[in-house]
């Protein structure tokens, strides 16, 4: 998970509540949000799969698509994990994260 920057999105469950986030640290970052370290988003609504994911090199490509799928409509967002991962899924046991 070294080197670049990612953009993540997790899930409550398939179709579920979806949320999208940007990294530095992928394994890191999945740890806190599963380990609810901080009062947020998905800890409230118990968002902890990981089920899409995308490498940048450059920081602001990484946020440029972050918001960029921030702004999508959910059924875009449903496709494009569904592309990728059509069963849904946790990207992170495949990642080692």
């Amino acid at each position: 998970m070294a080197g670049g920057y990612w953009v993540y999105i997790l899930a409550s469950k398939r179709n579920g509540t979806l949320y999208i986030g940007m990294t530095e640290n992928l394994g890191r970052r999945i740890w806190q949000h599963r380990q609810g370290t901080a009062e947020s988003f998905t800890r409230r609504h118990c968002v902890k799969l990981l089920v899409h994911t995308e490498r940048f090199e450059h920081l602001d490509d990484a946020r440029v698509r972050e918001r960029q799928l921030k702004r999508w409509r959910r059924q875009w967002k449903l496709e494009l994990i569904e592309t990728d991962n059509p069963e849904w899924q946790d990207l992170a046991e495949r990642l080692n994260v």
